[in-house]
């Protein structure tokens, strides 16, 4: 495959060349082009017919999400935003991977030995991506009144849903999460996200569904209509207490390269609820997930992957359907509806 080729916009000449020197210094990938604003971009992009653009959120003029809903309607392509790592970029960010963002990620802090170290990857992994970022004009739309207000005859049984997402994972895990009513088994998810990113995305989750989201805390037990989101970038997420169910957020080395891992997640639930759960793996980069599913399945655990076509980066979900671990696979928009028929009490009484 040829080298996958990118534009930079960024207003600060400083950030293009870091972003422009990093991702030089990987083969595969070359940097065509530099633009300051969005006019210069948008120029750019005509004259240049890039694979892949970073683009900065915060930018005169127009910003970055301007920018981006313009690309998307007008040109669709990989956008990888570049934002700061505060609550306020954190809310931009969530909000462009909802527009149709490749992906994000978060701008350096000062002293950061390792600048951007994941922005090479996720560019290659953006030109090599099938998936067609069209603006609809469909916004994300709020939860049926009936999954709203618990009307739905649906009724949990003794399970526990695990989902793991990483490169796309915002837009999967609205889609599949918008499909459970407010009183759906308790639900464990990690995805893979910066630290700051998560508090805010359980936030926008919890305004979005019907069951309660939050971020996960030590200890935390797990209810019927909770879902609970392993904070990014600082702890492993496991259920642990068999008599009663709750979280632990556990200090550990990075599994796959990633903490929190969906791997330690998966093998927790495995060894905790066997039979008594499900394993969901969406979209995402790499093989994080794929192993404790397969271990999930073995414990007797019903287990679903997300589809190659409805992938941002048909990725862990691959791999996991290649070791055998994916029961079922399925389009991104069943998934929700199926965890559910596979959740539900039996008639006769809870499973």
């Amino acid at each position: 495959m040829s080298a996958a080729r990118v534009l930079v916009v960024d207003d600060s000449a400083t950030m293009r060349g870091l972003i422009t020197a990093i991702l030089s210094s990987d083969p595969e990938v070359e940097v065509i082009g530099q633009a300051a604003d969005a006019m210069q971009a948008r120029q750019a992009i005509k004259d240049l017919d890039p694979d892949v653009i970073t683009l900065d959120i915060e930018m005169p003029n127009m910003n970055g999400l301007e920018f981006l809903e313009k690309i998307m309607r007008l040109r669709p392509m990989p956008v990888i935003m570049v934002s700061t790592l505060t609550h306020k970029g954190a809310e931009a960010s969530l909000a462009a991977l909802e527009i149709g963002a490749f992906d994000c990620v978060g701008k350096p802090l000062p002293g950061d030995p390792h600048p951007f170290r994941d922005l090479a990857e996720k560019v290659k992994a953006a030109a090599r991506s099938q998936r067609k970022h069209i603006i609809t004009g469909n916004k994300i739309a709020a939860p049926s009144a009936a999954n709203a207000n618990g009307a739905s005859d649906y009724r949990a049984g003794r399970k526990i849903i695990a989902i793991g997402s990483s490169t796309g994972g915002v837009e999967a895990l609205i889609t599949v999460l918008q499909k459970f009513p407010a009183n759906c088994p308790p639900t464990v998810i990690t995805q893979h996200m910066p630290h700051t990113f998560t508090k805010s995305f359980a936030e926008r989750l919890n305004r979005l569904c019907a069951p309660t989201v939050t971020e996960a805390t030590d200890g935390a037990r797990l209810e019927i209509g909770k879902v609970y989101l392993a904070p990014g970038g600082e702890r492993h997420l496991q259920v642990v207490n068999p008599t009663s169910p709750s979280c632990r957020l556990q200090d550990r080395e990075p599994v796959n390269g990633h903490r929190p891992s969906v791997d330690v997640l998966f093998d927790s639930v495995a060894e905790l609820a066997g039979r008594n759960a499900v394993g969901v793996i969406l979209t995402g980069m790499g093989r994080d997930g794929a192993s404790g599913l397969l271990k999930m399945r073995h414990a007797g655990a019903r287990t679903f992957g997300q589809n190659e076509k409805t992938c941002v980066v048909y990725g862990m979900p691959r791999v996991a359907y290649e070791l055998g671990a994916v029961e079922t696979q399925l389009p991104l928009g069943s998934i929700g509806e199926e965890v559910l028929k596979s959740t539900a009490a039996r008639r006769e009484g809870s499973e």
